[in-house]
């Protein structure tokens, strides 16, 4: 069994910026003062009067099991474990939010029907594997601070879809260090999707290694996406696959880049790739216009793409380094070609960008009209987008009125 490190570089970096960008030490000091919220006390008393906990007079067997797995993870942090009664084939680990106090782990009654020994063991090993990589606390800040996920920043919701999923990813690690075998642990997986007793049915591990490899190419080399908080099935397995079986590091790092491509896939759109180029090149050259990119048209550029890159920064940075002219007309004439009517949306972008830093310059005027022009817009239809963005979105400076 390979001893690689169940840590995914992009997860721990994700991890991090996420929870330092709101704040993360602040609002836990502040909520470690505050006491149980209702619903920490509503949980406690739902697992402590409506499942039962496993202790070693009661399941002991299970009890044994799950103990097991916790030494072969060196996960010493005490956890009480329960079993639901739901017919649902699912699990899940919540965080303590007091030190000392006992994290839980939650197996459904129609899981632990379903599942053979070393299944539950990947899934006892997959929960604890949440806790190990401190998921819940950075679950509950993003619940706290956003009670409500719809008002998340597009910017923020891409990072925090992209990082659920890899924390699944990380999780499953953990489910086969603790059970040490991979039949087990697919099995498990399609267990959990589909709620079927596979041996039952005659489904043999070959067939669905075979349907698997399949199923991934799809994904990999004809446009699916995986957009969910868990990855789809043929990731997670390919994932497991080459945590288990990659003869080296770089094997499974390169295996694992190639997977990650999919998930950072938010569509199938074919305008995204140009449309990312457009917005990082007409947004430089919209801001530049004047004589230089200020802050805050830099940081527009960053928020709309952010919704799409992780690290759009990065992109620009990279952009940066290439002839910006040339790829801007390579991006707007293939967006224009395949959707002739996307012209007023990209003139209007970059009159986004021009009016964020709160002025308006002649030579922005000019090559507003100029590149509205060379859009195929008239006179007429530019200054309509014009006017209607200034309405929007013009706030005079602060230094202006002083």
């Amino acid at each position: 069994m390979n001893l690689f490190n169940p840590e995914i570089k992009l997860e721990k970096q994700l991890q991090a910026q996420i929870y330092n960008a709101l704040e993360g030490d602040v609002v836990n000091y502040i909520l470690s003062h505050a006491g149980d919220t209702q619903n920490d006390i509503f949980l406690k008393s739902w697992k402590e009067g409506g499942s039962m906990k496993v202790t070693p007079d009661v399941m002991k067997d299970f009890y044994d099991l799950c103990m097991g797995v916790k030494r072969r993870l060196a996960f010493n942090e005490p956890v009480d474990f329960f079993i639901a009664g739901s017919p649902e084939v699912n699990a899940n680990a919540i965080s303590a939010f007091k030190e000392g106090n006992p994290h839980i782990v939650t197996i459904y009654s129609g899981l632990y029907n379903l599942m053979t020994q070393d299944e539950l063991r990947y899934v006892v090993g997959h929960e604890l594997g949440h806790l190990i990589n401190k998921d819940g606390k950075l679950g509950r800040l993003l619940g706290f601070v956003y009670p409500n996920p719809a008002q998340m920043p597009m910017a923020l919701a891409f990072k925090v879809r992209i990082h659920d999923q890899l924390q699944e990813l990380v999780a499953d690690r953990y489910g086969y260090l603790a059970c040490g075998n991979l039949e087990a642990c697919v099995t498990s997986v399609f267990k959990l999707s589909s709620g079927l007793d596979l041996p039952k049915l005659g489904v043999s591990i070959d067939a669905l290694m075979e349907r698997n490899d399949k199923s991934l190419e799809f994904f990999l080399h004809e446009g699916g996406i995986s957009d969910d908080t868990h990855p789809v099935n043929p990731i997670r397995v390919q994932a497991l696959k080459l945590f288990a079986c990659a003869r080296s590091d770089k094997e499974l790092e390169d295996g694992m880049n190639e997977l990650i491509q999919v998930l950072l896939k938010s569509g199938g759109n074919p305008m995204d790739p140009p449309m990312s180029i457009f917005l990082a090149t007409a947004g430089i050259i919209a801001g530049s216009i004047d004589g230089q990119l200020t802050k805050a048209e830099y940081e527009s550029i960053i928020a709309n793409l952010s919704a799409s890159h992780l690290f759009p920064s990065g992109f620009v940075e990279n952009i940066h380094n290439e002839d910006i002219d040339k790829l801007f007309t390579e991006s707007v004439n293939a967006l224009i070609k395949m959707d002739g009517n996307i012209r007023p949306a990209l003139l209007q972008y970059m009159i986004e960008i021009v009016l964020s830093d709160h002025d308006i310059h002649e030579k922005e005027v000019a090559f507003i009209y100029d590149i509205g022009q060379k859009l195929g817009l008239g006179m007429e239809d530019i200054s309509r987008i014009f006017g209607g963005a200034i309405q929007r979105y013009f706030s005079p400076s602060l230094s202006s009125l002083a």
